[in-house]
């Protein structure tokens, strides 16, 4: 009978996205050359809410995980001064920079999303950017 309820409280979990968060840029630009992918920067910040709404509401969705399989994928903190003199300067966070592997900006852009939002404009990117290569 345990068994059964620990298999039913952690089956949720698994339903979640489980989106492969590189470490830091140095090594998420590396991984984009090696792989021939794009990189997705997810700037945000220690202190803000809308951060945190769009980690878990909108990046632990399995569409957007989909929708970002062609993107190698990290976070950085606003805080993190050094790997803020590596990106475009920001206005705010959370700010999410799509990037090629040579690391040219292909879009900017801040706020918060709903999963609907973000992954069609994700697909709107990703199809853009396709044509550009």
């Amino acid at each position: 009978m345990k068994k059964n309820l620990m298999i039913l409280l952690l089956l949720p979990l698994s339903l979640f996205a489980d989106i492969a968060w590189q470490k830091d840029l140095s090594t998420a630009f590396i991984k984009a050359q090696k792989e021939q992918k794009n990189v997705m920067v997810f700037v945000e910040g220690g202190h803000c809410r809308w951060c945190k709404k769009m980690k878990h509401r909108t990046l632990s969705e399995k569409s957007v995980e989909t929708v970002l399989k062609p993107y190698v994928a990290v976070k950085v903190a606003e805080e993190d001064s050094a790997a803020m003199k590596m990106l475009p300067a920001i206005d705010g966070v959370p700010t999410i920079f799509f990037m090629s592997a040579d690391k040219k900006v292909l879009s900017k852009v801040a706020g918060y999303y709903s999963e609907e939002e973000f992954t069609a404009m994700v697909k709107e990117i990703t199809s853009v950017s396709a044509k550009v290569k």
